[in-house]
């Protein structure tokens, strides 16, 4: 499932790379911003807290969760996108974003 974002470099996609992780404290999920022409691709991981899900992680529909973040990230594209390209470039590793109960994002 790949949902368009409309951001100030253009139109992008949002997708998931693999399958969603779900362990007992939270889910995770590898997503990747690529531009619709095939220039960009930045991906990054995603981490959400059990408690921000309002079910046990195992049995959370992944695509409204996908939906919300979709929102969150077209509004904070560019700081998102710089971030993860800098984790990539300077500590060779994807860049993960944690949602919990201190720091709720779109959830």
């Amino acid at each position: 499932m790949a949902i368009h974002l409309n951001t100030g470099r253009g139109p992008y996609r949002l997708a998931m790379v693999g399958e969603a992780e779900r362990g007992p404290e939270s889910v995770a999920m590898t997503l990747a911003l690529e531009q619709v022409d095939g220039m960009e691709r930045v991906v990054f991981r995603c981490r959400i807290g059990a408690q921000l899900l309002g079910a046990a992680p195992a049995s959370v529909a992944i695509e409204p969760i996908l939906a919300a973040l979709a929102r969150w990230i077209e509004r904070e594209f560019e700081k998102t996108r710089e971030l993860a390209l800098k984790s990539i470039r300077s500590e060779r590793k994807l860049m993960e974003l944690v949602f919990d109960e201190s720091n709720r994002g779109p959830l």
